[in-house]
């Protein structure tokens, strides 16, 4: 579907009109040929009515535009999604549900479902191997728990003030191509990062880490450099962690700057966020929005699934 959006206002502008908005998330699902949703045959028919709707020649089941994806049995109207959409696609460092709320006129509660939904679509299930020079790396989220309200340290036999409570994220970026970030627990070690290492590259891969102790014995399957931090070695001619150092400052940026306080039980998915945009950093923000709505036909994901509440 041809669009000649130029900005924010053009997006908002054209999708107030429900048709539109349905016929071009048909058109970026589907790219113009529509497929059922239930048993994937290629042979559907448009139903009569005043909404949209398709019908498998071959199940003979009935389905919306919206089936299958994250915009499902959702009483927020498509022009307000694909307004969250556009913005949290290309707002440098995200937008917090607060902001969204009164952005949308719905509640914080909706706003943080919806963005929630689009980290979901956002997150990289599958990615081709890495190869050529790799940087891997590690940081931490969270706050100390002497910083904590009384109430939460009360029950914590913690002797260790500084990392104790915080969560690792581990971060593998291609040199010239793309990031790929996990949520690694408390306790990064060798028998967690190694494993994901050897099976997130190729065998010719030449992995450029620092001199943490969880990547020794990584030159038995990998040709392994090491920048040792701790004498003051920064960059060895090519060979260096500051892109992927470069990916944290961006996701530390939104936690601290956005969001201020991300719980360990859905930091991956701001991990996932911020890994989406940076590498689709070099794209338009229209194309970004394009390229966001192409992937929201994933399993929609529930309340219940998101917090364990009914």
């Amino acid at each position: 579907m041809a669009t000649n959006f130029k900005n924010f206002l053009d997006v908002i502008t054209y999708f107030q009109n429900p048709q539109f908005a349905t016929d071009y998330l048909i058109s970026m699902r589907w790219d113009g040929h529509v497929t059922c949703v239930f048993c994937g045959h290629d042979k559907v028919y448009l139903l009569k009515g005043k909404t949209k709707r398709f019908k498998c020649c071959k199940c003979r089941n009935q389905f919306s535009a919206t089936k299958g994806s994250i915009f499902e049995n959702s009483a927020v109207p498509l022009c307000k999604w694909f307004a969250a959409v556009y913005l949290m696609a290309n707002h440098k460092k995200g937008i917090s549900s607060l902001q969204l709320s009164r952005d949308l006129s719905v509640t914080q509660r909706t706003a943080w479902f919806m963005l929630q939904r689009i980290r979901f679509a956002f997150a990289n299930k599958t990615f081709e191997k890495l190869s050529g020079v790799v940087e891997c790396d590690e940081t931490y989220a969270g706050g100390h728990v002497k910083n904590q309200h009384y109430e939460k340290r009360i029950n914590k036999h913690i002797v260790k003030q500084g990392l104790s409570e915080k969560t690792a994220v581990f971060a593998m970026l291609q040199r010239g191509g793309e990031v790929v970030a996990f949520n690694v627990g408390t306790n990064p070690n060798t028998e967690l990062l190694q494993p994901i290492i050897n099976g997130a590259t190729n065998t010719d891969t030449t992995i450029v880490t620092d001199g943490f102790g969880a990547y020794r014995g990584l030159n038995k399957s990998r040709k392994h450099e090491v920048v040792n931090h701790s004498q003051d070695e920064f960059v060895r001619g090519d060979f260096h962690t500051n892109s992927v150092e470069g990916f944290f400052s961006q996701l530390k940026r939104s936690i601290y700057g956005i969001y201020h306080s991300v719980s360990p039980k859905h930091l991956h998915r701001y991990v996932d966020e911020t890994a989406y945009r940076y590498n689709t950093r070099q794209t338009t923000d229209l194309n970004r929005f394009d390229l966001s709505l192409s992937r929201t036909h994933n399993k929609r994901l529930t309340y219940k699934e998101l917090t364990g509440k009914k």
